[in-house]
């Protein structure tokens, strides 16, 4: 009895080594889902989702992390708007200008030019055409027309909402002001530190000797 349990119990190791390793052909799989991904590949085509795509719009009146909810319409109501009454919530500093002129050089100098005259390298290869200079008088671009253009775009130009944030945009809504007063001639706009006023004391001097007795 003894050593028909030991046959066994060797029988049952023999077999479970010889199940688990074999390199003539794939192992067998005793519990599929800790071997196979359940996930679904990004963009894959599946049926259990509508029109069998995984990229879906996300739910409706959801926001993403990060994201703040743009109060003006993309029509030409909220455009005139937006370029009336939209002011710039950022500081004009040096620092959030060069930071504008470096996002400014990325995305939009290709086509605006690195001066903002229109005459970016695509424009010089007549590859689009039609791009005005920021100086146009007809246009008289405004911080808030500037910001509303780069979030919803406008004609041939595309929405830069997607590459950039809320501040990036605004530090590139001084940049192309920046570029216009340049244009103009006129001085750009830098808003200064908090000023300290300085309030001097009264000083209160005492009645000499001298003084009382003169009284």
């Amino acid at each position: 009895m003894k050593n028909t349990i030991k046959i066994l119990a060797v029988a049952v190791v023999m077999i479970c080594f010889v199940s688990c390793k074999k390199d003539s052909r794939p192992n067998y799989q005793y519990m599929p889902n800790m071997y196979e991904p359940v996930s679904y590949e990004t963009y894959g085509e599946y049926g259990v989702f509508p029109g069998g795509q995984e990229a879906m719009l996300p739910a409706k009146g959801s926001i993403p992390r990060g994201w703040m909810p743009y109060d003006y319409e993309n029509s030409n109501v909220g455009y005139k708007k937006a370029k009336d009454t939209l002011k710039n919530p950022v500081r004009y500093t040096k620092e959030n200008e060069e930071k504008g002129k470096e996002l400014y050089n990325i995305y939009c100098a290709i086509c605006h030019g690195e001066k903002g005259d229109g005459k970016g390298t695509l424009v010089k290869r007549e590859k689009i055409l039609g791009v005005p200079s920021y100086d146009d008088v007809g246009r008289a671009i405004t911080e808030g027309s500037i910001y509303h253009v780069m979030y919803y775009g406008i004609n041939s130009m595309g929405s830069y909402a997607s590459q950039t944030n809320e501040q990036e945009r605004w530090q590139i809504v001084q940049y192309v002001e920046k570029l216009k007063a340049d244009l103009e001639g006129k001085t750009q706009r830098i808003d200064t530190d908090v000023v300290v006023t300085e309030v001097k004391e009264e000083v209160h001097h005492e009645p000499t000797e001298e003084h009382n007795n003169a009284h």
